[in-house]
């Protein structure tokens, strides 16, 4: 089960492939097809169930294109 939610802003992303060479978890992936307003072929987050919102994604995006956000854990009492 996923445990956040990874955005890619599609308009600053260059597709430099640093967030899929990082990801721990192996849950990026280059679209096949997928393109920004300036040419550039997207990630995509192709198996968000995986992804345990580490966050090391959006560290390594030299633009500033990626926001991890972590899901609040459900307090059982």
């Amino acid at each position: 089960m996923a445990k956040g939610e990874v955005v890619i802003n599609e308009i600053l992303c260059k597709g430099c492939e640093l967030c899929i060479v990082f990801c721990p978890q192996s849950c990026i992936t280059l679209s096949q097809g997928k393109i920004n307003p300036e040419g550039y072929l997207l990630p995509v987050i192709s198996e968000p169930e995986k992804c345990n919102a580490c966050g090391i994604c959006g560290q390594m995006c030299p633009d500033m294109a990626i926001s991890v956000y972590r899901l609040k854990e459900s307090k059982t009492t």
